[in-house]
C-alpha cells in the first residue's frame, strides 16, 4: 500500500489524527480547524466534502492516518 491510504473517510476512526502528505498539516478532531470553522470534536470522516487542507489546500485524499503514539 502506497504512503497515502485513500481509504475513504469510512474507514477513519472518530479519535484519528490525519496528516497531509503534500504540506504534513495536522488535523486534529480535538481541536477541529478554526480556518474553516470546523468545530472541535468533529471527526475527519464528518468534515465537508469540499473541505481541504487549510494549509496548502490539498484534497482528503492527500491525508494519511497518523499512528497513534504508545
Amino acid at each position: 500500500m502506497s504512503a497515502f491510504e485513500n481509504f475513504g473517510k469510512r474507514g477513519v476512526a472518530p479519535e484519528a489524527r490525519m496528516e497531509c502528505g503534500i504540506c504534513w498539516h495536522v488535523y486534529d478532531p480535538k481541536k477541529g480547524d478554526p480556518v474553516w470553522q470546523i468545530a472541535p470534536g468533529t471527526p475527519f470522516a464528518a468534515l465537508p466534502e469540499d473541505w481541504t487542507c487549510p494549509n496548502c489546500d490539498a484534497s482528503q485524499t492527500k491525508f494519511m492516518r497518523l499512528e497513534d503514539a504508545s
